[in-house]
């Protein structure tokens, strides 16, 4: 089907086929339409016997004396009036009141298209309409019937009345002229067929011209090398303006080639400045607090009499020197990343001293620390792993109130030679503006904090041949708080199962 040529072919095909449903469609249609019309007609001399029911029912309540024969005329003057007041609002229906052995007691018109009112019962269809109110009288219930010709159908409805003259009965008739123009239909398809397949044949004209104009452009693409060539013209204003076009953006390809070569090595030599600058301007933040303080210090022991002033601000400029040499030491780390010297380790004893390594920072902050160790041995670099995860749990222990929970758990990973270590707490989490940034050097949530921390986390993790990654929500997620995943290269031993706090 990627072929112009088939798709055409197919387009025809189902232009054919549309033909031919519109075509079986309309002719049904045009047959179910004199259904409907009987059908409609049908329910309008039902709710008609009803309403000469009614009337009749209104006209004989609270009848008292003697019920009249059937031949009184006054009788039958008043039925005709019930009749006709119940038929007045029911165009182009007919009816009467029929007793079973008396024969028709009232008959009216009133909607009549003809000049004057019509009084006769119409004696053509007598035996039907006899026929059809004895029915009525003898089931106790409206009966319907339907008689068909060649011009018309003949539709004849009838209801018992229950009153004090027996064997009483309502009718309604009515006539539904059959459709005309199926001749006029079927030139109307006629005309539907040709014009579909007239507007294939010139469809399928004007593809084959395009095609062959297109394999013109086609030879021309094919001679493309490092530049586009030039192609001619090929006399379709449409087509010729997609060749202009081509041969505009050939040029402008050409151009935008040898400027984006050159961007391109200006672009990368000012991103390593920028990256320069940013490193250098958090640098230049980190180390001119400490000074500031210190000169503010020194400057305030010097104008000061007391003679125990300066003793305190040399202790204060001492923390801001230490302060700085952390600063510095940290910059090292993150850019001497080092190699990594696996070997084995025991690691439920390995998570024992790292959890005792912060025993005491979380027993100040009424946190509680546990492990879940579900690998028994792994060849790690236990150093390097272990300022990784000292990292994180600092960060955790810092950032849980008091009656929270650090733990850290360690699980095989997805494939053998994979292991996961996961610290997660139950403080607020990292706020949101936060989590795509906080992997960068000097991006920090704490007016105290370097910055570093993390961007050091995570190169130790790289040149461990792993990733450190903040949890994802949904994702083994442990509820509140944050979790980090620490996921590194290995070859773990047996999984066991019990958990260690």
């Amino acid at each position: 089907m990627h072929s112009l040529h088939a798709r055409l072919l197919v387009l025809w095909l189902l232009s054919l086929l549309a033909c031919a449903v519109v075509g079986v469609l309309l002719v049904q249609l045009y047959q179910v339409s004199n259904v409907a019309r009987v059908g409609q007609a049908e329910a309008v001399i039902a709710r008609a016997c009803d309403l000469v029911r009614d009337r009749y029912a209104f006209y004989v309540a609270g009848w008292h004396g003697p019920v009249p024969p059937g031949a009184d005329a006054r009788l039958r003057t008043d039925l005709t009036a019930v009749v006709s007041l119940a038929l007045a609002p029911v165009p182009e229906v007919e009816g009467g009141i029929w007793q079973q052995d008396t024969g028709s007691l009232a008959y009216a018109y009133p909607t009549y298209p003809g000049s004057g009112p019509k009084t006769d019962l119409p004696q053509a269809e007598a035996a039907r309409i006899q026929a059809v109110n004895e029915r009525a009288v003898a089931d106790e219930q409206h009966v319907s019937q339907m008689f068909h010709s060649a011009s018309e159908a003949l539709l004849l409805e009838a209801c018992p009345l229950r009153g004090p003259i027996p064997g009483l009965s309502a009718w309604t008739m009515t006539r539904v002229q059959a459709a005309f123009g199926y001749g006029r239909l079927s030139a109307g398809l006629g005309a539907l067929a040709i014009l579909v397949v007239g507007s294939a044949v010139c469809l399928t004209a004007l593809v084959v011209d395009w095609s062959r104009r297109v394999r013109s452009i086609e030879s021309g693409l094919a001679e493309i090398g490092r530049e586009m060539p030039a192609l001619s013209r090929t006399g379709s204003r449409e087509l010729d303006r997609i060749v202009d076009a081509l041969n505009e953006a050939g040029r402008r390809l050409a151009e935008q080639r040898r400027r984006a070569e050159h961007l391109a090595e200006r672009v990368a030599a000012s991103e390593r400045l920028a990256a320069l600058g940013r490193v250098a301007g958090g640098i230049a933040h980190e180390i001119r607090n400490p000074l500031a303080a210190m000169r503010l210090r020194a400057e305030n022991a010097l104008a000061s009499p007391d003679i125990e002033r300066p003793r305190r601000a040399l202790a204060d400029i001492l923390d801001q020197i230490v302060r700085l040499n952390r600063l510095v030491t940290e910059l090292l780390a993150m850019t001497q990343r080092g190699t990594p010297r696996p070997v084995p380790v025991a690691l439920e004893t390995f998570l024992d001293a790292l959890v005792a390594r912060h025993a005491d920072a979380a027993a100040a902050e009424g946190v509680t620390l546990t492990t879940d160790c579900g690998v028994d041995t792994a060849v790690i670099d236990p150093e390097m792993v272990g300022r990784i995860l000292d990292n994180l749990l600092q960060n955790a222990v810092r950032h849980t109130q008091a009656g929270g929970r650090v733990w850290v758990r360690v699980t095989a990973g997805a494939s053998d030679d994979r292991l996961r270590f996961i610290v997660a707490d139950t403080g607020p989490g990292v706020p949101p503006d936060l989590q795509a940034t906080m992997f960068e050097p000097f991006v920090t949530g704490r007016a105290d904090g370097t910055g570093l921390g993390l961007a050091i986390a995570r190169e130790l993790a790289m040149a461990h041949g792993g990733d450190l990654r903040l949890m994802a929500e949904g994702d083994e997620t442990p509820g509140q708080g944050a979790a980090f995943v620490l996921d590194l290269s290995q070859a773990p031993a047996q999984a066991i199962g019990p958990d260690h706090e």
